[in-house]
């Protein structure tokens, strides 16, 4: 199977280079070969780690990004988190779409320094793969669609490649159509 790539950067197998990604996005991809197989790992500069500017930097199509954003709320007392998935062009539908999957009266931006601890990742790394269980991961159904997609690697130095049917792969997910607005 060929890697997942992009002109100008340099795929690598997600076996032999799980030390490129957070713990958490590596424990993931080794339990989970089959997504693992789909999976090709970039190196880039920390600082170029935003969407925007990895763009720029790299000459990449912005539709070719998606960008994770984690969300919470509460419902009679006990918290519920989901991360939304969608394409760097769009931006997620919390107020609406995503509030009322959760089942919350309002859904806000969950604390980046609680987003931060409870991924195990980096802020501006956070990705779908690898969250915690008990979370929630939605993922706008329009991803599913390019034949590759770029993402998060739990770390500001590294991102996934990743063919965008891989994220029906990732555990937990649910494909939400009309997620990204």
């Amino acid at each position: 199977m060929t890697l997942v790539s992009f002109p100008g950067l340099t795929s690598l197998p997600a076996a032999g280079h799980l030390d490129l990604v957070a713990p958490p996005v590596a424990a993931m991809l080794d339990a989970h070969p089959d997504l693992a197989a789909l999976v090709a790992i970039v190196e880039i500069d920390p600082a170029l780690a935003d969407t925007e500017a990895m763009t720029a930097a790299y000459d990449l199509p912005l539709g070719g990004s998606a960008n994770c954003v984690v969300i919470s709320g509460r419902r009679d007392g006990t918290e519920r988190v989901a991360a939304c998935v969608v394409s760097a062009e769009t931006r997620a539908d919390v107020n609406n779409l995503a509030k009322r999957r959760l089942d919350v009266r309002k859904a806000s931006f969950h604390p980046m320094e609680r987003a931060v601890a409870e991924t195990g990742m980096e802020y501006g790394g956070i990705t779908p793969i690898g969250l915690p269980a008990t979370w929630r991961l939605f993922v706008d159904e329009r991803l599913l669609a390019p034949e590759r997609c770029i993402i998060g690697g739990g770390v500001r130095r590294s991102k996934i490649l990743l063919p965008g049917s891989a994220f029906a792969a990732i555990p937990q997910v649910e494909i939400v159509p009309g997620l990204g607005i």
